[in-house]
């Protein structure tokens, strides 16, 4: 009997979807595992609401308040995904500029060091002075953030193309542009995608964080914002339901990026290779 037989390929078929649905049930368990001790914890002790809420309190704010927390899950998602985008942008751009020439490199990349050591925190309260509006200045805090990982991951890329397919290239007469396109940038792409992957969570957290260095409030407020209302007024049960709404987006950003990196890498590279062994 040939491997490549029906008969052959069952099994193989048989252990890849044993081990899909592992994947999914087992995490399933372990929080609903979680969950129910957190609940059975807080009934049993009588720890008051306005301290810890129980998981069933924490879900019934999520659906009271659904009103007040929907419109500012989407203004924190519209500036997540914009400063991501602006920062995939900006990130590849920037990188192909610097590995044009190592004095190119040498003058601006440590303009680029400086502005991700410095913490975002510091230099807020300066873009809040000279943005347009507050919703400007959270996008530029959050593209400062998520811009870097994605410009030294696709810089350590460019760089690290196999110098053999370089002398090949210029070998059969490439230009530049062409050594770029159909070398460079494709064998880039998995230091992008893993670039692409810390950029999303870091484009979240830097949101979050520049709506409270900015204090902005009001109806376009994020889940930033509804967390502190709900800080300051006690209303804990809310507040718990804003950060389940803020990790239920960080899980889909990483879930959305660890997908496209799959979709773009499973075929050829190593890391997204199906192993036998």
């Amino acid at each position: 009997m040939s491997p490549s037989s029906p008969t052959a390929a069952k099994p193989v078929t048989a252990s890849h979807s044993r081990d899909t649905l592992l994947k999914i049930i087992v995490p399933i368990i372990v929080v609903f595992t979680l969950l129910s001790a957190w609940q059975i914890g807080v009934v049993l002790s009588g720890v008051p609401q306005y301290i810890l809420p129980s998981p069933i309190a924490a879900g019934a704010a999520l659906i009271n308040d659904w009103g007040t927390l929907a419109p500012a899950l989407w203004v924190t998602t519209k500036i997540t995904l914009a400063s991501l985008a602006l920062a995939l942008i900006g990130g590849v751009g920037i990188a192909i500029f610097l590995v044009q020439s190592r004095w190119i490199e040498l003058a601006f990349y440590p303009i680029t060091v400086i502005l991700q050591v410095t913490p975002i925190v510091a230099i807020a309260p300066l873009i809040l002075i000279y943005a347009p509006s507050t919703q400007v200045a959270l996008l530029i805090c959050a593209f400062l953030v998520a811009f870097f990982p994605i410009l030294s991951n696709m810089v350590q890329g460019l760089k690290s193309v196999d110098h053999n397919l370089l002398n090949l290239f210029d070998l059969y007469g490439a230009t530049r542009l062409q050594t770029l396109l159909y070398l460079k940038l494709p064998a880039s792409l998995p230091y992008f995608m893993t670039g692409l992957r810390i950029g999303g969570g870091l484009a979240l957290i830097a949101a979050v964080v520049a709506e409270f260095a900015a204090g902005s409030a009001g109806a376009g407020s994020g889940l930033a914002f509804r967390l502190l209302e709900a800080q300051y007024r006690l209303n804990i049960p809310r507040l718990f339901a804003a950060l389940f709404l803020l990790s239920c987006l960080g899980v889909l950003i990483f879930a959305i990026t660890s997908f496209l990196s799959w979709l773009a890498l499973h075929r050829w590279h190593e890391s997204s290779l199906k192993r036998e062994n």
